[in-house]
């Protein structure tokens, strides 16, 4: 299992490992930045606001944040957004 960075900032310093984020969880991250509600952005994903609430928990817990704009400048930094 390959792990990412908690950062990209602590390349070069000790880096917290988390697990690897999934095909979707990057997708639901990558959206978060685009100011829409959970349940627009589960009606473009064709799932219920419950599946992305979901997503977003286990994004926020992988990458060790607690907001949106936490998640959101995390995705920024690593390059997925």
């Amino acid at each position: 299992m390959s792990a990412i960075a908690l950062s990209p900032t602590d390349r070069g310093r000790e880096a917290f490992y988390v697990e690897p984020l999934t095909r979707r969880e990057k997708v639901v991250l990558s959206r978060l930045s685009e100011h829409r509600t959970l349940e627009e952005l589960a009606a473009e994903l064709f799932v219920s606001r419950n599946t992305v609430k979901s997503q977003v928990r286990s994004v926020y817990r992988k990458i060790g944040v607690s907001t949106r704009a936490e998640a959101v400048a995390w995705a920024k930094a690593a390059g997925l957004r």
